[in-house]
């Protein structure tokens, strides 16, 4: 959420917690969201949980059907692609931002994120690595000076993550190692060129990863690993 954590509403931290829990996959796509155990979970009111629901649902996070309930959306392999589609033309154009605009403090602030990634892959935890890996993007979006793109990209990228937990082949990384830290070596000397190709790459590497033909069929949540 872009307000400060400080600001943000009962509601809303619930659904940066649900939107986290999706991100590391401790969420599975087509997961049904039971009002009443949500908010036995949380500690809150059903009220609540429905404010965070439809804060949820405006994202494309969560789908709620009519007489059914709400459910963690579950992308088809056409809405996959298109997602990527729109994030190849996003991206690009972020890259542009980002070295338009860099000082020291955000290629710093980059680093720090990759020593992150780094430090996840070495303890091997994988739920960190992939929470990481679509953070950087998000990092990216937000130091490109585009409100509306960083906004577009807070909701691409979790939707990214349902689409790997979807299609994804089981233990391959949510992103390939090295790709970000050549992005960066790339955004740091300013060759916006090399940049732009070094992420066209990455998006493609991602999306040729993902078994079209797969999907998971868990549609129970464990509320107790979302919160611990």
């Amino acid at each position: 959420m872009p307000v400060a954590d400080a600001n943000k509403t009962q509601a809303e931290k619930i659904a940066e917690t649900i939107t986290n829990a999706v991100m590391e996959h401790r969420i599975a796509p087509g997961s049904k969201l039971s009002e009443s155990r949500m908010a036995e979970a949380f500690k809150v009111s059903r009220t609540k949980i429905r404010q965070a629901l439809t804060i949820l649902a405006e994202s494309g996070l969560v789908r709620l059907l009519p007489n059914r309930g709400a459910f963690i959306a579950s992308p088809t392999v056409q809405e996959a692609r298109e997602v990527f589609a729109l994030r190849r033309v996003l991206e690009p154009e972020i890259i542009r931002g980002v070295i338009s605009r860099t000082n020291k403090n955000d290629i710093k602030q980059l680093k720090l994120h990759l020593q992150a990634e780094k430090e996840a892959r070495a303890s091997s935890n994988r739920r960190a690595i992939i929470r990481l890996s679509g953070d950087f993007h998000m990092l990216l979006a937000s130091l490109s000076g585009n409100r509306y793109i960083d906004k577009m990209m807070t909701e691409l990228c979790p939707l990214t993550c349902l689409i790997i937990a979807l299609y994804d082949v089981p233990q391959t990384p949510a992103c390939p190692e090295d790709e970000h830290d050549r992005i960066v070596e790339a955004i740091e000397t300013g060759d916006e060129e090399s940049a732009i190709a070094l992420m066209q790459h990455h998006l493609e590497h991602i999306e040729n990863a993902l078994n079209l033909d797969g999907r998971s069929d868990d549609d129970q949540v464990d509320w107790d690993k979302v919160l611990g």
